[in-house]
């Protein structure tokens, strides 16, 4: 996909550009993606709710990317 990334006057990315072509090919592989409205699911957001409420609460629990991956890695 040959993306072209907007910046402003400081260099910090503002925007994308998908070449129409290959804009077209991603709404027909998947449906819906052309809507300006997305609407996370009620359930979604009270899960992640949770989560950051527990972070705040016992950051001791909390675990980095790579050790998650390893746990998760052993379950397979």
């Amino acid at each position: 996909m040959s993306l072209q990334f907007i910046s402003d006057s400081t260099g910090e990315t503002t925007g994308v550009f998908i070449p129409i072509n290959e804009w077209n090919e991603l709404k027909s592989r998947f449906k819906g993606i052309e809507q300006e409205e997305f609407t996370v699911p009620a359930w979604h957001v009270d899960l992640v709710r949770n989560r950051v409420y527990d972070y705040k609460n016992q950051p001791e629990q909390a675990i980095d990317f790579d050790t998650a991956m390893d746990d998760i890695e052993k379950e397979l």
